[in-house]
């Protein structure tokens, strides 16, 4: 079976923040991919969700996010709509296959955080030395964030790079959130573990930030969006397919890419990118 592995947030699905950001066709057909407080709070369209739903038909299709998983289960539209086994939250701390965490994964995390890392509490403490412009957000054990009100320049940035490194943590920089991370808590072991489990034969993924690269990285075939972090930063070698869309529409755009490969056959689904506004789920 082929195995296809994506990001959510600014690869697949989209906040209103993103939709302003980087732009949306105001007769596009949009689907609320993610419902919060009853309203919508992601989107996608009409077809990239008919895309997805018909790939995850065929082919094993994993949802991989730095999303908590509480905060993944928001977005609805897999497991109702879209067939998933694995799911792949808190960028790749916790492994879940058929809606039951699976142990074997979290010990094998847990054991390296303990040997290689930095205490979250230490880590925050560094990192409040910054004197951030911002929100400090915990997600669990695994990581911490801040939801940034001004942001920090790319000297800044490498500065931090370094510093956090020698802890045993990593930063990325998506948007206003810029993420502290724990070097073990990785998208891309996670993928590989599920990948060697399955016997994938084609694992191809697609993502937007450093933190998916880890995961891009390990894939036979590599999708981005052409728009933020891994657009901008792109990893010296790293061999990858951009895409020629920015925003929403890049992302239906992969979908269509991935489909072909993995299905080995055009797309010919409904819900055209045409005249339309929001659907709800």
């Amino acid at each position: 079976m082929n195995m296809f592995a994506t990001d959510l947030d600014r690869t697949m699905i989209y906040s209103n923040r993103a939709l302003e950001d980087l732009g949306c066709e105001e007769d596009l057909q949009l689907t609320a991919a993610e419902m919060k407080e009853g309203q919508p709070a992601a989107f996608m369209t009409a077809r990239s969700l008919n895309l997805l739903r018909e790939l995850a038909e065929e082919a094993l299709v994993v949802p991989v996010t730095t999303r908590t998983y509480e905060q993944y289960k928001r977005v609805g539209i897999f497991g109702r709509d879209i067939p998933v086994s694995y799911e792949v939250t808190s960028n790749g701390a916790q492994i879940h296959y058929k809606g039951k965490l699976l142990d074997e994964w979290t010990e094998r995390v847990d054991k390296r955080l303990k040997e290689e890392c930095a205490l979250q509490e230490e880590m925050a403490e560094f990192a409040a030395g910054w004197r951030f412009s911002g929100t400090l957000k915990k997600a669990g054990d695994s990581f911490f964030y801040y939801i940034l009100q001004e942001r920090i320049s790319l000297q800044e940035k490498k500065k931090l790079e370094e510093d956090v490194r020698r802890l045993g943590w990593r930063i990325s920089l998506q948007g206003r959130k810029l993420y502290f991370m724990p070097i073990p808590v990785c998208k891309g072991e996670a993928v590989k573990f599920i990948s060697n489990r399955e016997g994938a034969d084609i694992l191809a993924g697609a993502g937007d930030s450093l933190l998916d690269y880890d995961f891009l990285k390990v894939c036979h075939h590599a999708f981005v969006p052409d728009h933020g972090e891994l657009s901008m930063e792109m990893p010296h070698g790293f061999s990858c397919n951009f895409s020629e869309n920015r925003g929403i529409l890049a992302g239906e755009e992969i979908l269509l890419k991935a489909y072909r490969l993995l299905l080995g056959r055009e797309a010919a689904v409904s819900g055209n990118s045409a005249p339309g506004r929001t659907a709800l789920l």
